[in-house]
């Protein structure tokens, strides 16, 4: 286990991105909590940029803002557990949210650009797990117009209601203003969860100016409109009323989100409980979970436990590994896990984590290891897991193997070597608990129909699953042994960093998923593929295209060819 124990800072540089804040740090958010009702106001800081050259006027966003949402949302899951209801509005007067900020995008690299709007998608996908599964229903109050990535923000919230005051319109402008599309799930959500029918939507989707008033409740836009005389009473009415129907107790103790310890090297990060060690000459970065040494709490000290809870502390430190290394480390192309501890640990966790998903902090630390998961499978990386003596994959960090593109799992044990011999274990978390975007759990995407091998699984949970037998229950892909372990480790590992990037992204997401389609996973298949393709194309970032001339006076220069 590693004892890092001062919180170090990030590395210096223009271009690293910290996912870690704290409310004293907030720029662009207000939060406010009465009783079982909380709001968070957008209130754009215009000059506090990500990056220099744009101001983010009328409320619109860049990663920073969006990175203080992310906090504040999780913050909302454990550090109110009294809230059952939460009304997303703006503080300004006369504008809601203009999206994403266009000067910004068209300034921004592709990279730049493609893990801004994942990040901005799981971001508000957080907020519809909440609604769903939290009992912590988002309301939306539109109080002035909302555009683009503004309208995005509300479609993730479970009710819209805008003000009618002649003015406020709700609008998906992306198209014949910028040449790209509606970067974070807002075609998706029109069809999918709002029900818009295909002609209104496409109509919808080709105007600038918006849909207003009765016209926006008629086509499903929004869900209610009322006078700007009313409209802050019928919004706290509304809310007061979900919260009301939420199982979230009153008077519970709170879970503060104390900063994470971690330490930054050159060429490493290293947490309390996982490490990351990068390996630049073969473009891989080493993940390492490790356990605790003292035995696992017991449930009724939980919340007194707090973060320091390692189910809790695992979730919050690999979410931070997954966004550091995806954002600051675009070159490193392969992630290789492994673990490190006691394997009844993770298992006697697993029974804590299955046996009180009643209790509110309990499920919300389920859902953030739900959430982290989904966040590794949807990164555009090779996924590796090498199962060696002493690892402790068993359970929940079983799942994380299972996210793996490969899986290779020593058979035997070295001469003389103390540790454990290596070794699986399956838990009730691996079959639903923690589902993927495709909403099925990833042992049945790699047994799709095929029920009867899941069935046979099922009935040797807890059970020691040696190389051999985890091979012949398919849920490894190679067994070398102690000869051929770190020849095969490197073989593989040298060949991903030979490949080209961009075929292996589109070959694993292609991979990963199979099965139904769900919302989310169109988001972050369908959405992202085409968007990560027209945001290379000359009709929306070359010299004469939509995005970098928006704003000059001049219009762009299309191609027209449909290709």
């Amino acid at each position: 286990m590693n004892t890092a124990t001062q919180r170090d800072p990030a590395p210096a540089g223009s271009h690293f991105v910290d996912f870690q804040t704290r409310p004293a740090q907030y720029r662009h958010w207000q939060v406010k909590t009465e009783g079982p009702v909380a709001t968070i106001a957008m209130d754009v800081s215009e000059n506090d940029t990500f990056a220099p050259g744009y101001e983010l006027k009328l409320n619109s966003y860049d990663l920073g803002v969006d990175i203080e949402l992310y906090d504040v949302l999780q913050r909302m899951r454990f550090e109110h557990p009294e809230v059952g209801a939460v009304i997303l509005t703006s503080a300004k007067e006369r504008v809601f949210c203009a999206g994403a900020n266009i000067k910004m995008l068209g300034r921004s690299t592709h990279a730049h650009k493609v893990n801004f709007c994942k990040f901005t998608n799981e971001t508000r996908n957080s907020i519809e797990d909440a609604s769903e599964f939290s009992g912590q229903t988002y309301l939306c109050a539109v109080n002035g117009p909302c555009a683009g990535g503004g309208y995005e923000l509300a479609l993730a919230c479970e009710e819209i209601m805008m003000v009618d005051d002649g003015s406020t319109t709700v609008s998906l402008p992306e198209l014949p203003l910028l040449g790209v599309l509606p970067g974070t799930g807002g075609l998706t959500r029109l069809a999918d969860k709002r029900h818009v029918r295909r002609d209104r939507a496409d109509f919808f989707c080709t105007i600038e100016e918006g849909i207003r008033g009765q016209r926006a409740v008629d086509w499903g836009l929004v869900d209610a409109v009322c006078p700007a005389s009313t409209f802050d009473a019928a919004v706290l009415e509304r809310a007061h009323a979900a919260a009301a129907s939420s199982d979230r107790p009153s008077d519970a103790r709170a879970v503060p989100l104390t900063p994470l310890q971690r330490r930054f090297t050159d060429d490493a990060v290293a947490y309390r409980y996982v490490t990351v060690d990068i390996d630049r000459a073969l473009r891989t970065a080493t993940i390492t979970i490790a356990t605790p040494d003292e035995p696992v709490p017991p449930a009724d000290t939980l919340t007194t436990l707090g973060d320091s809870w390692w189910a809790l502390a695992l979730a919050r430190e690999l979410d931070d590994a997954i966004l550091h290394l995806r954002t600051n480390e675009d070159e490193i192309g392969t992630w290789l896990f492994k673990t490190i501890g006691d394997i009844n640990y993770v298992m006697e966790t697993d029974s804590v984590l299955c046996g009180n998903s009643s209790d509110w902090f309990v499920r919300e630390v389920r859902l953030y290891l739900k959430r982290v998961l989904k966040r590794l499978d949807v990164s555009s990386r090779t996924l590796i897991a090498a199962i060696g003596p002493g690892s402790c994959f068993g359970g929940t960090l079983l799942d994380i193997a299972l996210a793996c593109d490969q899986i290779f799992m020593l058979d035997g044990e070295y001469e003389g070597d103390p540790r454990a011999p290596a070794g699986i274990r399956l838990s009730p978390m691996n079959f639903g608990p923690l589902p993927m975007v495709n909403g099925l759990s990833r042992l049945a995407s790699r047994f799709l129909h095929r029920p009867a091998a899941i069935d046979e699984l099922v009935q040797r949970i807890g059970e020691s699953l040696d190389a051999a037998a985890a091979d012949d229950a398919g849920l490894v892909t190679f067994t070398p042994d102690d000869i051929d372990w770190d020849e095969e480790i490197r073989i593989v590992l040298e060949a991903r960093a030979s490949y080209s990037p961009d075929a292996l992204t589109g070959m694993e997401a292609n991979l990963r998923f199979a099965g139904p389609e769900t919302m989310e996973s169109k988001i972050f298949s369908r959405l992202s593929a085409w968007q990560n393709w027209i945001f290379q194309r000359p009709n929306a970032v070359g010299d004469k295209g939509a995005l970098v001339l928006y704003g000059s006076g001049s219009r762009p220069d299309y191609n027209k060819q449909r290709i």
